[in-house]
């Protein structure tokens, strides 16, 4: 079972480095294609990868969004058969037009091992941190 978890947190680790980097092409390859993605930011669920792709773009064309770092911190891992639960909190500094910003977060999100033994994230929940 523990080398089940350091997996989970290395693909983990992986997601979040390409995130903080802005590193679209490395993070999107974390994902599944079948990927879904709940933001409370956003008033609707993404139900694809290729979906939140989309938003993505839309982000960085209309917003000038940049993602600038990343940092995980309460990192847990719950392993159930195929399927591994990731959550931390998630201090994130973006970029808008060129204003920074600074976001706090716990997130959620939702592994499966594919017959590769690659994790593979399925699920995304974001959440603000109270």
């Amino acid at each position: 079972m523990e080398h089940q978890e350091h997996a989970v947190l290395a693909a983990a680790d992986r997601l979040v480095e390409a995130f903080g980097s802005h590193d679209r092409d490395g993070y999107f390859s974390a994902f599944a294609p079948q990927a879904t993605f709940i933001f409370y930011n956003l008033d609707r669920c993404l139900r694809t990868r290729a979906e939140y792709e989309s938003e993505w773009t839309l982000w960085e064309t209309r917003d000038g969004f940049r993602v600038r770092a990343c940092r995980s911190s309460e990192r847990d891992v719950q392993i159930a058969g195929s399927v591994a639960i990731f959550t931390h909190s998630v201090e994130t500094d973006l970029a808008f037009n060129g204003e920074p910003s600074t976001s706090t977060e716990r997130e959620t999100i939702v592994f499966e091992k594919q017959a590769t033994g690659e994790w593979l994230a399925i699920h995304e929940h974001l959440s603000p941190r109270p």
